[in-house]
């Protein structure tokens, strides 16, 4: 099967991504309206990470099982509404790619600075908005 254009391909990933936030959004009110505002741990983050990641496990078994004409799949589910719904999903998978290929040292590596320079970014994101406000 021949590749998707890039046109076709975007539209299969934006069709995806939008459906993606969408979900995660209505997840965070569902948990909101179960448990109120003001809970002290992110429960419906935490959900849609697992959710996300069992969903992308489920998928690229799936799409490794069937193998072929899997790409437009791959993009409508796994790049877009996977990866709208929320990106812990695609970290997880590539951490146990990591795992299966036997580069622990890669993947342990790959999980600290990911976390590092996410709080890091954040952080500085913070201080510069402030400092401009």
């Amino acid at each position: 099967m021949t590749p998707p254009s890039p046109l076709l391909a975007s539209l299969y990933v934006a069709l995806g991504g939008g459906t993606g936030a969408v979900l995660r959004f209505q997840l965070g009110r569902l948990v909101t309206h179960w448990f109120g505002p003001n809970l002290a741990f992110p429960w419906a983050t935490f959900a849609a990470n697992v959710i996300g990641s069992l969903s992308m496990g489920l998928l690229v078994g799936m799409l490794a099982r069937h193998g072929h004409g899997g790409e437009l799949w791959r993009l409508l589910l796994g790049v877009g509404l996977l990866g709208g719904f929320t990106t812990f999903s695609s970290f997880s998978m590539e951490m146990v790619l990591l795992t299966e290929r036997g580069a622990i040292g890669m993947a342990a590596a790959y999980a600290g600075f990911s976390l590092l320079a996410g709080f890091a970014a954040m952080f500085i994101g913070l201080v510069a908005m402030r400092a401009l406000a």
